[in-house]
């Protein structure tokens, strides 16, 4: 997802950092296609590396006593345990860190991808046409990915219980099976043909959530979100109620902090199917 340059200092920072981790990894930064994260946390751009493998340099920061933990290995840890998760997720080629005043910088060179993401923005703006074969792509990924054993923690149990009641106005419900999702599955995320990205926020969480988040993600495209809930059929199941509530109160909660507003109204109603279920 695309967000404007920080203020100029963070961006000539970040632009000359970045610049020093292309050098470290022996790549050429292509002109063209840059992308900044969220406050300009991260920059990415496309690359070329030594041998002409066409590639993509992301570089992150996070104060240096912040640099551990689930986000900042996220990458590396899913390289590890998924690999190319049979061509639907980009390999990670080459990690750099440096630290330089207080702040930590990670470089991470993966494998391009050439197709672009379905959408710009995490909430489907326009309706999509898309076949079959991808939808049952998307549901034998997340079956994989599933199905990995890990100690990484996407959603807390904690988390659940005083969120839930507060957004969505009921128990936290009880969590029917935690099992491995990639946590961050919105429409900015995904290509077609089928590539998951973004991995850095993956770990356990309720059954279904995955699923839940693209469901959400679709509310105001009533044509997606119905193709969501027919590919997964976890949606709606008393299995799947936990993962439901959960990313229905994660979402209530941006929009308390005035983000996501256009979800504002498909989101409380929602809730309320979820109160009655």
């Amino acid at each position: 997802m695309y967000s404007p340059p920080p203020d100029p200092d963070t961006e000539q920072r970040m632009r000359a950092r970045h610049a020093r981790a292309a050098q470290a990894l022996d790549v050429q930064t292509e002109p063209g296609g840059e992308f900044w994260g969220w406050a300009g946390r991260t920059l990415g751009a496309p690359a070329r590396t030594a041998t002409g493998q066409r590639a993509w340099l992301r570089l992150v920061s996070s104060p240096q006593d912040k640099a551990s933990g689930k986000l900042w290995d996220g990458a590396l840890d899913a390289q590890r345990v998924f690999g190319d998760l049979d061509g639907r997720r980009p390999v990670l080629l080459a990690v750099h860190d440096a630290v330089d005043d207080g702040t930590a910088y990670r470089a991470e060179l993966s494998a391009r991808v050439d197709q672009p993401v379905l959408s710009d923005d995490p909430v489907l703006q326009r309706d999509l046409q898309l076949p079959g074969s991808w939808w049952e792509d998307l549901a034998g990924t997340l079956e994989k990915v599933a199905a990995v054993d890990t100690d990484r923690v996407a959603v807390r149990q904690q988390y659940m219980d005083r969120a839930i009641p507060e957004y969505v106005g009921m128990p936290a419900p009880a969590v029917t099976r935690w099992s491995a999702a990639h946590s961050d599955l919105h429409w900015a995320n995904v290509t077609a043909p089928l590539r998951l990205l973004d991995w850095e926020g993956w770990g356990r969480a309720p059954e279904g959530f995955d699923a839940a988040t693209l469901y959400a993600y679709s509310l105001l495209q009533e044509d997606v979100a119905a193709r969501v809930r027919a590919a997964f059929p976890v949606l709606g199941s008393p299995a799947g109620l936990a993962a439901e509530a959960t990313v229905c109160a994660q979402l209530l909660q941006t929009v308390a902090r005035g983000d996501n507003l256009t979800l504002e109204d498909q989101l409380r109603t929602w809730s309320e199917e979820l109160r009655h279920r």
